[in-house]
């Protein structure tokens, strides 16, 4: 990647495409292409196709996408899956029929079978059911990773895949409702700090093993892929270790500083009793995590606490 070269990131005020957009900054990257979604909505094909044949992007990060937690994947099913093929059939698709050199579609580690065996190899893909909580947003995000293959079959297109394990970090959703496991944690323990709560009540049982990777080092992986990986297929990016649900919250208590007790409401859904990444291809690769779990956590928080007072709503 010439720094010179024209970069599309597609997502950019999102957690993932913000970190990308960070780490071309500073690799001294001087043509980099953003839209907000009120600019281009990504869910138009005419509106794609005439961004992308105007601006000729040389490469391009496809971030985008809709995303949230178990209760959103849950209850607004169509919309996940719907505006997650649109945005990536039109990008995929205008990419290919403007020449660009080279694409990144990131997916998500809930593609795997619900009970894929552990760690999750990438050849496991399409080998059992899905998690019936997020299977739409899931099913999009396996028809982007054939798309790319497929592009690449037919008209030789260097489109390549990568999936992520549980992500967090600076620009995180701290919603209430619609957000993930940690930065949901994140903001319930500073809350509950903040108005001295006896307790704090965690979703399901606390046994679910999670892996979590900080956007940022997400990042450090995708740019490094985006100059040595040019194969079919997908390659997961994780750390290769994981963390009960349960560890994770007396973890964000310890970082937050939260005084009270914390129980747990077993009425309350888990979602997959384990997501753990095999990562062996990634390291064979030559790359590995540097920002280990408590450190990263720490400096979401510090990220929290800067807006916090925006998201009070």
């Amino acid at each position: 990647m010439n720094k010179t070269a024209k970069v599309y990131i597609a997502g950019h005020r999102g957690m993932v495409g913000s970190a990308i957009q960070r780490k071309l900054e500073k690799e001294g990257f001087e043509n980099i292409i953003t839209k907000t979604s009120a600019e281009l909505d990504l869910r138009s094909q005419q509106a794609v196709a005439g961004f992308f044949e105007n601006e000729k992007p040389d490469y391009v990060f496809l971030a985008a996408a809709k995303v949230g937690g178990i209760v959103a994947n849950n209850t607004y099913r169509a919309e996940f899956l719907y505006d997650n093929l649109q945005i990536q059939n039109n990008i995929i698709h205008s990419a290919y029929i403007n020449g660009v050199s080279k694409l990144m579609f990131l997916g998500s580690s809930c593609i795997y079978p619900k009970l894929a065996p552990q760690p999750l190899k990438e050849d496991y893909l399409l080998t059992g059911t899905l998690e019936p909580t997020n299977e739409p947003y899931a099913i999009a995000k396996i028809a982007g990773i054939k798309m790319c293959d497929a592009y690449r079959d037919q008209y030789g297109c260097n489109f390549i895949s990568v999936m992520p394990t549980n992500l967090y970090g600076y620009n995180d959703n701290y919603h209430p409702q619609n957000s993930h496991v940690l930065p949901a944690m994140i903001r319930r323990f500073h809350e509950a700090k903040v108005n001295n709560a006896p307790q704090v009540t965690i979703w399901g049982t606390g046994t679910p093993l999670r892996e979590f990777l900080f956007a940022d080092d997400l990042a450090e992986a995708c740019y490094y892929l985006m100059q040595n990986y040019d194969e079919p297929g997908l390659v997961n990016i994780g750390t290769g270790t994981d963390i009960s649900i349960k560890d994770l919250a007396y973890l964000v208590k310890k970082v937050t500083g939260y005084q009270g007790d914390i129980t747990f409401d077993t009425t309350k859904p888990d979602g997959t009793p384990r997501k753990l990444m095999d990562v062996s291809k990634l390291h064979g690769k030559g790359w590995k995590h540097t920002i280990e779990l408590e450190q990263g956590i720490g400096l979401a928080y510090q990220d929290f606490l800067n807006k916090y007072e925006l998201i009070q709503q």
